[in-house]
């Protein structure tokens, strides 16, 4: 299992969406790194991980990441998951409490609802049919606001690179792992006080499933960001400082960083 590590103090591990790899986190972690031990893992098939080819779920996910950590000697660590990412930290922490510090879940959920298993099912077909080039307009659409793919090419074709390096077979493995997600009865299990959000332009995972979360892990709180998608970590990485304060035990900032405006977050409690 492929990581990168950098920083020092609480560890913190950064797990990533689907059909990337650690290397998404670059602006994040260098936000980061100077209060953290941040460690960025690329899951299995993606990235420079290895993967036998044989079939896994989430579940086989989450339990590579408790791998990881025992093979770095580390009890427990906080945990940011986005995305697939987070349907991982969020199964992880449901299944073994005591290796999570505190939580965050950006644009992810437990479960995709009653259609997920043929809608992912016809999602990895086309991901293996599909040449990678021609899956770009469909992924950087849901990824990422039109403003910013206007504003800022240079951050969307490098994503767009880590994209096209990922291992279709992996990338269409995970698609029917996410299919085959649920871990709603995991979510009374979460004893990490958890932050969850969502874009509020995200159709992918959208605000509600943050909101789900919140209202049935014990210690959580859901909030919707304004003018975002997808990759609200890669688009925004000034919310470092939301993520720092909520790792810390710190009030959560007044305000949130928006495209030129002071937008408020509208929040939910459970």
């Amino acid at each position: 299992m492929a990581y990168r590590r950098r920083g020092s103090g609480p560890p913190l591990l950064l797990l990533h969406p689907l059909a990337l790899s650690g290397r998404v986190w670059e602006p994040l972690t260098d936000r980061l790194a100077a209060d953290f031990d941040v460690i960025a893992p690329d899951a299995r098939g993606h990235g420079e991980s290895g993967w036998d080819g044989a079939e896994f779920g989430v579940t086989d996910l989450a339990d590579d990441v408790v791998a990881l950590l025992d093979g770095l000697g580390l009890a427990s660590a906080h945990v940011l998951g986005m995305s697939m990412g987070g349907s991982v930290a969020l199964t992880l922490a449901g299944r073994a409490p005591g290796r999570v510090d505190r939580l965050v879940l950006a644009d992810s959920t437990a479960w995709y609802g009653e259609d997920a298993v043929p809608v992912w099912t016809e999602r990895a077909g086309r991901v293996a049919a599909t040449a990678r080039t021609a899956q770009i307009p469909f992924q950087v659409d849901r990824w990422f606001t039109d403003a910013f793919r206007r504003t800022h090419p240079a951050q969307v074709n490098r994503v767009v690179g880590i994209f096209l390096a990922t291992d279709p077979a992996a990338h269409a493995q995970a698609c029917l792992a996410l299919g085959h997600l649920d871990s709603r009865e995991l979510l009374a299990s979460v004893t990490a006080p958890t932050l969850a959000f969502a874009g509020e332009q995200d159709y992918a995972t959208p605000p509600a499933m943050s909101e789900y979360l919140a209202a049935h892990v014990p210690d959580a709180t859901a909030l919707t960001l304004p003018d975002l998608r997808h990759l609200s970590l890669v688009e925004r990485p000034e919310l470092a400082g939301l993520v720092r304060a909520h790792l810390t035990g710190a009030p959560p900032p007044a305000e949130l960083p928006g495209q030129d405006c002071g937008c408020h977050a509208e929040a939910v409690a459970s």
